[in-house]
């Protein structure tokens, strides 16, 4: 199990939790985000809020490569619409996150998650990468 998802499982982490698992340069890649967003501070902020602002979901089997990339699927709801997600994250060979990309679906489940993490967020995120 990745470390990544074995925080998520195991509550809602903190911005300190999940820095321990990233690179100085982890780079994030989202369809709620304008531009890919760099760096481990931000980005541990990101993750950990996430987990909150969607709350408990059922991760599916991952599936992980040689490559050291790691897949992530799962399926929720958020105010009442099914939600999907699909991670693809890339670790180096220290087992640090690298690089994440998320896709989300459906759009309005989407745009109900983006709006709370912006609301969440908005002090945190870098000028380039809100809306």
């Amino acid at each position: 199990m990745h470390p990544l998802r074995k925080l998520r499982e195991s509550g809602k982490p903190t911005p300190a939790q999940v820095s321990e698992l990233l690179t100085e340069n982890v780079v994030f890649n989202s369809p709620i985000l304008v531009r890919p967003i760099e760096g481990r501070e931000v980005i541990a902020a990101i993750f950990a809020q996430s987990s909150s602002t969607r709350g408990p979901v059922p991760i599916q089997p991952s599936l992980s490569s040689i490559d050291r990339t790691t897949f992530l699927r799962w399926v929720g709801t958020m105010d009442g619409h099914k939600f999907e997600s699909l991670e693809v994250i890339v670790d180096n060979e220290q087992g640090l996150i690298v690089e994440r990309a998320i896709a989300l679906r459906p759009y309005p489940a989407l745009k109900l998650f983006r709006d709370a993490m912006y609301a969440a967020l908005k002090d945190k995120l870098p000028d380039y990468a809100s809306p």
